[in-house]
């Protein structure tokens, strides 16, 4: 837990330290995505109703064809959805960053901690609904509506609530060390002062969490309907399958 420690605060900007933080998050992200699309990069073949193996690349260009014949709402919807998730995971950014200032008494530094816990929280949220609803939608992978809306929950919650609350931590502590606008922790003592710190905080953020939340579990419903849409668009490629 180096990050913590008030030299780290002192040596690194508010920008570095997030860039820092969101390098030991992201790792953790990518393997989870990795894991969850784990034959993205491999030979993956599923069986036709007659026995028939059906490639990746060619449930992908079937279906990309099919979403082509969709209404132009179904496509706006299905293909920038997940941006109006990301815009409110930002705006969270924001407001847990203003909570963790308040606490703080951090006066300085209102742009250079802005700027990271709008675009980070931003970024990650659009990226983990791409990889975990969006792309195994459109490859076949994602028939369950069940696991659909829990993927999307989970990234509502998680990516537009949790993870802000997490980021906004590092860079208002750097800033509060920096300026010394608060009395920082001893070495020993820091868990449970950050601790203390965070809990009025999250609580706050309660609110944010269940919209996050129910936000991302109607989008993903939403974008599963437009999946089912699709499997029932009949083309000559499908068709040639059947046969």
């Amino acid at each position: 837990m180096a990050f913590v420690h008030s030299v780290s605060w002192r040596t690194h900007g508010p920008i570095g330290i997030a860039v820092l933080f969101l390098d030991l998050g992201f790792s953790a992200f990518l393997k989870a995505v990795s894991w969850i699309n784990m034959t993205d990069n491999g030979v993956f073949e599923k069986e036709s109703g007659q026995g028939q193996t059906v490639s990746r690349a060619m449930i992908i260009e079937i279906m990309n064809k099919k979403f082509e014949k969709l209404p132009d709402i179904d496509k706006k919807l299905f293909s920038y959805g997940h941006i109006y998730l990301a815009g409110n995971a930002g705006f969270a950014g924001l407001i847990a960053n203003s909570f963790f200032r308040r606490v703080l008494n951090v006066t300085q530094g209102r742009f250079t901690s802005s700027l990271p816990m709008a675009v980070l929280p931003f970024l990650t949220t659009a990226a983990f609904y791409t990889a975990t609803v969006t792309n195994p939608l459109m490859s076949g992978d994602l028939n369950c509506p069940t696991c659909t809306l829990i993927r999307g929950a989970l990234v509502g919650v998680v990516g537009g609530g949790i993870y802000p609350i997490l980021l906004a931590l590092p860079v208002n502590a750097g800033l509060a060390a920096r300026y010394n606008s608060a009395p920082m922790p001893e070495k020993g003592n820091m868990i449970r002062f950050w601790t203390n710190v965070s809990k009025p905080i999250v609580r706050k953020m309660y609110v944010v969490l269940l919209l996050q939340g129910l936000f991302g579990t109607y989008l993903s419903s939403k974008h599963f309907d437009i999946y089912l849409k699709m499997l029932k668009i009949t083309d000559s490629d499908s068709e040639e399958l059947r046969g």
